[in-house]
């Protein structure tokens, strides 16, 4: 999509139908095979919510399942995606074709053998294996049986369904790599899990997307109809969540102390003196921790908590800190953190009359006046390992 405004309004109207293009999830499953060649190997990886006449997921899959050495790929389609309307050759040629059951069953799909007997396993050995009883909606009964056999699950979940999604995974613990907006970061199905090394983001970090649209999609910005007559948009802040391990996770961000970074670092200079009008690392007036603006301008040598911008985990080593919270939580504030300290009652009401937008659990710098009202964005709270040389 060409901007967040027709992102929201997408997710308002359940229009979650963004299908990847084939590069990114290639570049993305890239990662895991130079990490880890037998990632893959011998595994039931299911792909929900994926038609194969529409899927990049199925169809990357299906042309490297003899090179990933892959047991078995399940894709399902849902009835109600405008993919899922469309008859396919796997679909039409095979004897379990239904024209009544076509429009309002979910469809399954699947990929073990060389069907065609042309000597290689691919797209072409696809083979349509029925109909499911419902619609395909990954919540039902049978499409959570494929999720319980299966040993990876990969796919663009839908934006909306995103939370209930993440849960669905966890119910049996599975392995996964899927496709969100970065915002997700923050929700309640997401952090804590990411806290506690249970959900990293993948080695694509909020980036902006191109994705191919349903028909009905509203042409804005950049988007485009290509020469197939596909509609083209884009989507910015996307990223993946995995619990697949990856190289540049065990890649430490390269510190220097913080009087060098004050020193030499133009970006942190600049950005010390044009927000907090200081040219010293900020402490919030809320939280006892330090505000780090830019994470590569996290000090070597401060020991403490410090906050820093959500992008961080892009280049989160878990063995370099330990992600302590994150700030807007109040109920992680007032009984958990032992960092919080919320000004007065008088203070607090002065704030929310200066700025309609000020909270006691976001983070803020005092301003000229000796008031916690310079506003930060959302900060993630860290704090180095014991034992850690990054410098």
């Amino acid at each position: 999509m060409a901007d967040n405004a027709s992102l929201s309004a997408a997710k308002t109207a359940k229009n979650d139908e963004f299908y990847t293009q084939y590069s990114d999830i290639e570049s993305e499953m890239n990662a895991y095979v130079e990490y880890n060649p037998d990632v893959f190997c011998d595994k039931t990886i299911l792909l929900p919510c994926d038609d194969p006449e529409w899927s990049n997921f199925t169809k990357y899959f299906a042309a490297n399942f003899e090179r990933f050495g892959l047991k078995k790929l399940i894709s399902t389609s849902y009835a109600k995606g405008a993919g899922n309307q469309q008859l396919t050759l796997f679909e039409m040629e095979s004897p379990l074709y239904d024209e009544e059951l076509h429009e309002t069953r979910g469809k399954l799909f699947t990929l073990t053998r060389d069907k065609d007997f042309s000597g290689s396993i691919d797209t072409d050995d696809i083979e349509f294996s029925g109909y499911l009883e419902g619609d395909g909606d990954f919540r039902s009964a049978e499409v959570g049986k494929l999720r319980d056999d299966a040993d990876i699950i990969i796919t663009n979940p839908p934006f909306s369904l995103f939370h209930e999604f993440i849960d669905w995974i966890f119910e049996k613990q599975k392995q996964f790599v899927v496709l969100g907006q970065v915002n997700a970061i923050k929700y309640r199905e997401v952090f804590p899990r990411i806290q506690h090394n249970k959900i990293w983001v993948g080695a694509h970090f909020n980036t902006t997307m191109e994705f191919v649209m349903a028909d009905d999609y509203e042409l804005k910005g950049k988007a485009f109809i290509d020469g197939s007559g596909k509609k083209h948009g884009f989507v910015p802040g996307m990223t993946w969540f995995t619990n697949i391990d990856y190289a540049a996770r065990h890649e430490p961000i390269l510190l220097d102390t913080m009087s060098h970074n004050l020193k030499f670092n133009k970006s942190l200079k600049k950005k010390l003196e044009e927000k907090y009008h200081t040219n010293k690392y900020p402490k919030y007036s809320n939280y006892d921790a330090l505000e780090v603006p830019l994470s590569e301008c996290i000090p070597s040598d401060y020991d403490g908590v410090m906050g820093v911008p959500i992008s961080f985990l892009g280049k989160h080593d878990p063995n370099q800190f330990e992600i302590v919270g994150m700030t807007g939580d109040l109920e992680w504030a007032t009984t958990e953190c032992d960092f919080f300290r919320p000004p007065d009652r008088r203070i607090q009401e002065i704030c929310k009359l200066r700025n309609k937008t000020w909270r006691v659990q976001k983070v803020y710098v005092d301003d000229a006046d000796g008031l916690p009202l310079i506003p930060i964005y959302d900060r993630l709270f860290i704090r180095p390992k014991k034992g850690d040389a990054s410098w």
